[in-house]
């Protein structure tokens, strides 16, 4: 019985550790760029990860649109009602 407490509260031990160093590595390094945005006076610099995000997301937008509007053109696709078996 008491082999088996020493066990588990090693083990207790071990995975808090393990738990410890991952909030360690992200608090400390990978979260560095971030600090850096956060401490910016210009706060169109501080957030500029999110206006790549909007940029990305607008050109991805008029693409998909293009595609769109490609297809409807060509009359490509089936727009009677009876297209989908559960329609």
């Amino acid at each position: 019985m008491g082999l088996m407490f020493i066990f588990a509260a090693n083990n207790r031990i071990m995975w808090s550790s393990i738990f410890y160093g991952i909030a360690d590595l992200f608090e400390n390094y990978l979260f560095i760029p971030f600090n850096l945005l956060r401490a910016m006076e210009s706060w169109w610099m501080s957030n500029a990860v999110n206006w790549m995000f909007f940029v990305i997301g607008v050109i991805a937008s008029v693409y998909w649109m293009g595609e769109l509007k490609k297809y409807s053109d060509n009359g490509e696709e089936d727009k009677s009602i009876s297209s989908h078996s559960y329609l």
